[in-house]
């Protein structure tokens, strides 16, 4: 364990980390809680970097320490793994004024543990909040701090500008593909600052979503990069269901309609292929095909499916990347999705609900007007297209 004090110099490589977060004691006679929650650690056998915001000796800060301060927390809560909140608070001695703020920066997180013994006065609305937002809770910091080290678990080896890549992230699947064709090019990731993160289900454990502004260091051109943020999503499998005609133009393909709060065309709905993402992490080919199954009603074997190939869909802005299957339909099999219009499909246990709509387009009427996005006209182009 490796134990990093206030305004101390950051590590430039670890496993994982935790952020010792609460009141801290102002005068010499109080005693603080850390060095307890760093002696439960030790003995749990924790094998990670703490950061402890207090001084390894106690001594008053003056104004510009202050500021020093106060970057340095930031740094390291912007970069911690687990931030555990531990909140004896005590109104005299340690009010904790600091630590409701920070609480409410990092409370959407996702790396957030909130701990305080009952007799603890004014935590009830950090509660309630850590129950709508379904942050793991404790009353005892022994329990806060298993909480901690089971969300933590063994960890990832991050060195340098990785190091600012909290571990719910830099696990995720679509972080680390984008992250492997960045290293391929010769680029190199000298930090990273978590803008958000969007958690979905019902408890919220699902990190469907982040951004992250990037410090990158270009390749070729001698720069870091430091002006973008990078939007992330998982990838997806996209399925173009078609019937080819002598005239390509005249070819039929399979579009599923669905609102989608993006949308931002005449329609006010989204036309796309069917297609979609798995949290299960399944292979692509099981996800496109239960993905065809779920928002057509279309069963079809799976050794029906060609692979076309896999691309990223808006380069300047999400790093998530597609799919892409293709299935040639037989004339009857087209004619029965045109008889499925206005059927709803969807997984409707999803959060929120999903409600798709089977409609059969010619290749002509999908290019003549402005309902297909761009990325699905490339898709269905890369197959139908002479």
């Amino acid at each position: 364990m490796e134990i990093i004090y206030a305004r101390q110099p950051l590590p430039v490589s670890y496993k994982k980390s935790i952020f010792l977060a609460g009141p801290t004691p102002r005068s010499i006679g109080v005693q603080s809680w850390r060095p307890e929650a760093i002696r439960l650690l030790e003995a749990a056998g924790y094998d990670g970097v703490v950061f402890n915001p207090e001084d390894e000796k106690y001594d008053s800060l003056n104004s510009f320490e202050k500021d020093e301060q106060i970057n340095w927390e930031h740094k390291c809560l912007d970069r911690a793994d687990c931030i555990l909140f531990w909140i004896p608070r005590d109104l005299a001695t340690m009010p904790a004024l600091t630590t409701n703020v920070e609480f409410g920066l990092y409370v959407n997180s996702g790396r957030v543990v909130l701990g305080a013994p009952p007799e603890a006065p004014k935590n009830y609305y950090l509660q309630f909040v850590g129950r709508k937002e379904k942050i793991p809770q404790a009353d005892t910091l022994v329990g806060a701090l298993y909480l901690a080290l089971k969300m933590i678990g063994e960890g990832a080896y991050r060195e340098a500008g990785e190091c600012e890549v909290p571990l719910n992230i830099w696990r995720t699947p679509y972080f680390q593909s984008w992250y492997g064709k960045l290293k391929s090019a010769g680029h190199r990731l000298d930090g990273a600052k978590v803008q958000w993160v969007c958690r979905a289900g019902k408890e919220k454990g699902f990190l469907y979503a982040y951004a992250l502004h990037m410090n990158i260091w270009v390749d070729g051109e001698n720069r870091n990069k430091t002006n973008e943020v990078v939007v992330a999503r998982p990838d997806i499998s996209s399925v173009l269901l078609y019937r080819r005609a002598d005239d390509y133009l005249d070819s039929r393909l399979v579009l599923v309609r669905e609102f989608r709060s993006p949308a931002c065309n005449d329609g006010g709905f989204v036309w796309e292929l069917p297609g979609g993402s798995s949290k299960d992490q399944i292979d692509w080919l099981t996800t496109a095909v239960n993905e065809v199954h779920e928002e057509t009603g279309l069963k079809l074997d799976r050794q029906r499916f060609e692979k076309v190939e896999t691309r990223q869909l808006i380069g300047p802005f999400s790093s998530h990347r597609a799919n892409l299957f293709a299935v040639e339909l037989t004339e009857a099999e087209m004619a029965d999705m045109d008889a499925r219009r206005g059927i709803v499909y969807g997984d409707k246990t999803e959060y929120g609900g999903e409600m798709t709509y089977v409609e059969v387009w010619r290749l002509r009427d999908v290019l003549s007007g402005s309902l297909v996005d761009w990325s699905q006209v490339g898709m269905i182009l890369s197959v139908l297209a002479p």
